[in-house]
């Protein structure tokens, strides 16, 4: 499945167990124009789908790879946090669980 149904897949998900509607592609930064593929600004909660993740993807080669660390870790250091899901939990729905959890603020 491409990123982008993934993508629409989670959405759908998200819909379906009534949870707060999410931003698309909300850009978290001012100087990069980074965006996270759904985000609640106001609990500081970002989720981004991994697609790609066993067919050696721009994510999962090396600077690819080196980019995504430096967006997490700039996220992170504005207080962000952030959701990485791989595709294979998005199918199985425990990328939903992951989200639940993290608007519920359960650990």
């Amino acid at each position: 499945m491409s990123k982008s149904e993934l993508e629409a897949l989670l959405g759908f998900q998200m819909r379906a167990a009534g949870l707060p509607t999410p931003k698309r592609e909300y850009v978290f930064h001012n100087t990069r124009k980074w965006r996270f593929d759904f985000a609640w600004p106001d609990r500081m909660l970002a989720a981004e789908v991994e697609g790609g993740v066993y067919r050696q993807g721009r994510h999962t080669r090396g600077s690819g790879f080196v980019e995504d660390c430096v967006k997490m870790n700039e996220a992170a250091l504005l207080g962000w946090r952030v959701l990485r899901l791989p595709g294979p939990w998005v199918g199985s729905g425990e990328a939903l669980e992951w989200i639940e959890r993290g608007l519920n603020g359960k650990t």
